[in-house]
């Protein structure tokens, strides 16, 4: 079983130049461990660039993705984590997303796949993160 970040869905619907290759084959890859698995928040973010949600929804099948909620205690555990990122004098846009990514995969134990390690390394260190090499 593997989280997902949206990144890597962005990458393969947008037939990203940069990052097409890495994502789909990492995606392959994940995918032969177990099910792979998105939240609320990686659907909504990677849903904008879809006009129609049938549309959306059968890219997310090809994908071999399925949605699963966000468990309670990681939402709590996101709010803490995000809390402590203010405190060290984190900007207050555009973050909260991704702390409630590491969060549900630090409380299911779930590997998360990304390619933006830096936040998820120091505010979810017990996560096992499926990375490029160096960032």
């Amino acid at each position: 079983m593997t989280l997902v970040d949206s990144n890597i869905l962005i990458d393969i619907f947008s037939d990203d130049p940069d990052w097409f290759d890495w994502s789909s084959s990492q995606l392959e890859a994940a995918a032969l461990d177990g099910p792979l698995f998105i939240n609320d928040v990686v659907y909504t973010e990677t849903s904008i660039r879809y006009r129609e949600v049938q549309r959306f929804e059968a890219a997310l099948g090809r994908a071999g993705v399925v949605m699963v909620p966000i468990p309670h205690p990681a939402l709590f555990a996101a709010g803490k984590a995000f809390e402590k990122y203010r405190k060290a004098g984190g900007s207050r846009t555009g973050v909260l997303p991704d702390f409630f990514i590491g969060a549900h995969a630090e409380v299911e134990r779930l590997p998360l796949l990304t390619r933006d390690a830096r936040r998820y390394r120091t505010y979810f260190p017990n996560v096992t993160l499926i990375a490029p090499e160096g960032l």
